[in-house]
């Protein structure tokens, strides 16, 4: 199966059973799961899923065993984007190519949409099927760590409190390592244990995750800077205008695109160790560094 089609078909996989996992839009209050439902639908590319999902059969395992953490991940995500969003953080008013949570639905709605998916998260991720190496307590407890103060939530205090002010290479690669490839790196490694995967495949698909979060996280600063909101589906330029620190703004545009470059050939040096069986993770590698949106 080529890559589109491969992203394609996860998303509907994931879409469906993620529909099943939540509430109906119509439960009382139906404020609430409609809000839920609009930014987790709102047609974001399902990467952290086809990560987790890839990570499992590139393991010997089934994709089916891995949809559990996969949909668990992308609640997890989709609230980062909602709170990201709010005028208290980033205050942006576009995300996915439409008006964000906060425009739609209020400020209060909004922060508990975000909320509730984080939680909802841990819902889902409590009824996957435990592989014998790793129980689900083990699966949960890897999924609030990356979702943590020490973690995804570290990244964005660091961000916040980056802005205005110059950074070094240091604390830039702190920022992106917990805001972004510590969520790429969980879904790989949920997507590992719900195969049973032994060390040396799991150290292979953390090594893997950590660089390509980076390289991702790299490539994002590059089109905040080159791409139209239009292209994007969020606010181009947020970046520069609120003071972030952005690879290209601390080593220059040319010197970012060669970084992401190594970033995703370690990557799938990483891979090595698991053979064919990784194909499609090293397509979904090369298609993030030569992404345009």
């Amino acid at each position: 199966m080529d890559l589109p089609a491969r992203l394609k078909e996860c998303s509907q996989r994931v879409d469906r059973a993620l529909d099943a996992f939540l509430p109906n839009a119509a439960a009382k209050p139906a404020t609430i799961h409609r809000a839920m439902r609009y930014s987790l639908f709102a047609g974001g590319k399902r990467m952290r899923p086809a990560l987790c999902l890839a990570a499992a059969e590139a393991c010997g395992g089934a994709a089916d065993a891995a949809l559990h953490a996969a949909c668990a991940v992308e609640c997890v995500h989709t609230y980062s984007l909602i709170h990201d969003d709010l005028p208290c953080m980033d205050d942006d008013d576009l995300r996915r190519g439409r008006p964000t949570s906060h425009k739609v639905f209020g400020e209060g709605v909004a922060v508990l949409a975000g909320d509730a998916l984080l939680t909802q998260a841990f819902e889902i991720l409590a009824q996957a099927r435990p592989a014998r190496r790793y129980p689900v307590s083990t699966m949960i407890r890897e999924l609030a760590v990356a979702a943590g103060s020490l973690q995804l939530i570290a990244g964005q205090v660091a961000d916040l409190e980056g802005e205005g002010r110059p950074a070094t290479r240091a604390q830039l690669r702190f920022i992106h390592e917990r805001k972004t490839a510590a969520m790429i790196e969980v879904s790989l490694r949920l997507g590992a244990m719900s195969a049973n995967a032994g060390r040396a495949k799991l150290d292979a698909l953390t090594v893997f995750g950590r660089s390509l979060g980076l390289a991702f996280q790299i490539v994002d600063d590059i089109l905040d800077v080159t791409q139209t909101s239009e292209r994007l589906g969020k606010s181009a330029g947020k970046d520069a205008s609120a003071g972030k620190a952005t690879y290209p703004s601390v080593i220059g545009l040319d010197a970012s695109k060669k970084q992401a470059r190594s970033l995703t050939a370690g990557a799938l040096r990483a891979l090595e160790p698991l053979g064919r069986r990784a194909l499609p993770l090293r397509d979904i590698a090369d298609f993030l560094l030569d992404r345009d949106y």
